[in-house]
């Protein structure tokens, strides 16, 4: 796609209203990525770059505050306080309350696992997840992180983006062979796109999961951008496109349709 040169933008942390002690914190936080349940100081001193002084501070803090646990041994976790966040996020979003009885529906008519997700930086976010019995992989709950361009729900937004956003979303992703069928070709994932803007829905295969049947379709906004997506995630075995590619494809773009908003005229 013919792109154009762009200014590269400031830099926000070298503003003067960026508080450099909000951001250790948060990186105190984030070390605790879900590798390890637990860490000790010295751990949490080495993945956030900072003197054990300065990290011992910070997790003192957040301990105090409820956001770490600790240990007879010393070593650290997170509360379950955090949850809080999660909770306040979910109550307060229009999107989430709106979705939730399509999706409902959805995962009545299909019995195949139905999830709600947003866009965030590159990556997709599982903001709403309805299992069901044939549910293909457990592991995937509300607060996952996949990669937009080689998911379904993340293709279905890009689509409704401009051809240079998407490049930049693009320059800012790894392009990683996840299965042996990931497609990490740009221009073959550019095509896709293009396919998607067409037919109002996109379907991917093994790209991040083998086994994995994904068909999405973007909930949009007033001027036709992307919110969120609606996908139906379903396992190789129980996939048989004859009979399911156009029927969940209408499924989807319905249940997209009616939760998004009424175009601007």
């Amino acid at each position: 796609m013919a792109r154009t040169p762009k200014t590269p933008p400031a830099d926000p942390t070298a503003s003067s209203l960026y508080v450099q002690s909000v951001d250790k914190a948060m990186k105190v936080l984030m070390a605790f990525d879900g590798s390890q349940r637990q860490l000790s100081l010295s751990d949490i001193s080495a993945l956030t770059g900072m003197d054990l002084s300065a990290a011992q501070r910070f997790t003192h803090t957040l301990a105090t505050l409820g956001y770490l646990n600790k240990d007879s041994s010393k070593k650290y976790e997170l509360s379950p306080r955090l949850l809080d966040f999660t909770y306040h996020y979910l109550t307060s979003s229009e999107l989430v309350t709106r979705a939730a009885p399509y999706l409902q529906q959805l995962s009545a008519d299909t019995e195949e696992a139905t999830n709600l997700t947003v866009l965030d930086g590159t990556d997709i976010v599982y903001v709403q997840r309805i299992v069901s019995r044939h549910v293909f992989n457990a592991s995937v709950i509300i607060g996952t992180r996949l990669p937009a361009w080689c998911t379904a729900p993340g293709q279905a937004l890009l689509a409704t983006y401009s051809d240079d956003e998407v490049n930049d979303i693009f320059d800012r992703s790894q392009f990683v062979q996840h299965t042996p069928a990931t497609i990490t070709d740009r221009g073959q994932i550019w095509a896709s796109i293009e396919q998607i803007r067409q037919r109002r829905y996109a379907h991917t295969e093994d790209q991040f999961f083998y086994g994995d049947v994904s068909t999405a379709a973007a909930i949009v906004d007033g001027n036709g951008r992307g919110i969120g997506a609606v996908n139906l995630a379903v396992s190789r075995s129980r996939w048989v496109p004859e009979r399911d590619t156009k029927r969940y494809a209408d499924l989807v773009i319905s249940a997209a349709s009616s939760i998004s908003v009424k175009r601007k005229v």
